[in-house]
């Protein structure tokens, strides 16, 4: 579990801020790099049909393609 300790402060305009440590930054944006991950995962998985090409085959068929 990620574990953050936000400072919040207001610019010299009076907007809102949120303040992290470089670490917690850094810590968030890998978190959220592995959802984006699962997320992409999880759709790829919804229109699997289940059907497989050796690599090998896919190499042949993609010069055949581009020659």
């Amino acid at each position: 579990m990620l574990s953050l300790h936000p400072q919040f402060i207001k610019d010299s305009a009076g907007k809102n801020l949120v303040v992290l440590s470089q670490k917690e930054y850094t810590k968030l944006l890998e978190e959220l790099d592995d959802l984006e991950d699962v997320k992409l995962y999880d759709e790829a998985m919804k229109n699997d049909t289940g059907e497989r090409v050796l690599f090998s085959d896919y190499l042949k068929n993609r010069k055949m393609k581009h020659a």
